[in-house]
């Protein structure tokens, strides 16, 4: 059974396409007209080896917030449908991703229920391009609640803003990819003893 999830959102603000395979091998083709968000969404599929598809057009002229946003509202709305009914998933997972300077460490449960936790050193440079560097939070915030995920992301250290930044996307694609993954050892067995994901 395929594990694909398809989303457009159209407001006065932005037109959004986001399609999602769990079962992908990392091929990414990503859009939104922000140049560093496009790099982060890209270490989302190739890490989390799902095939992802984000194509977004915003009110740019105004900044970027929209365009962030709608995407990662999106994506996390993609990303329940293609978890389906979550029989079989291991649920949890995490990973620690360092990138040079940086250190990022993410957990999550496909639980259902929607909840942030998030860290990250408070003295980083502002902007990366056109990317405000205080969107990354509110991404993982708009993602979360349509994903309807827990998800802890702390980066206990770093420097560069860029390396921060892209070690949580890159440890979220992990943490997602292992958690949404099939356990063999619980094939026809939803991971929870309420019996409701």
């Amino acid at each position: 059974m395929s594990r694909v999830g398809r989303v457009e959102r159209v407001t006065k603000e932005t037109s959004v396409l986001v399609e999602i395979d769990l079962d992908g091998t990392g091929k990414v083709d990503v859009s939104t007209g922000v140049g560093f968000y496009d790099h982060m969404l890209d270490q989302l599929g190739r890490h989390g080896l799902f095939d992802l598809t984000v194509k977004t057009e915003g009110d740019l002229h105004i900044d970027s917030h929209h365009t962030i946003e709608d995407s990662a509202l999106a994506l996390g709305a993609a990303f329940k449908q293609a978890l389906g009914d979550k029989v079989g998933i291991y649920r949890f997972g995490n990973c620690t991703v360092p990138l040079d300077e940086s250190l990022a460490q993410v957990t999550v449960d496909l639980s259902g229920r929607p909840y942030l936790v998030h860290t990250e050193p408070e003295k980083m440079a502002p902007m990366i391009g056109e990317y405000d560097t205080t969107m990354t939070r509110h991404i993982f915030e708009s993602f979360v609640a349509q994903a309807q995920i827990a998800l802890h992301v702390h980066v206990p250290y770093g420097r560069n803003a860029h390396h921060i930044v892209e070690c949580q996307f890159k440890a979220l694609a992990r943490a997602l990819r292992y958690a949404s993954e099939r356990d063999p050892r619980a094939a026809g067995i939803l991971p929870s003893t309420k019996g409701a994901l």
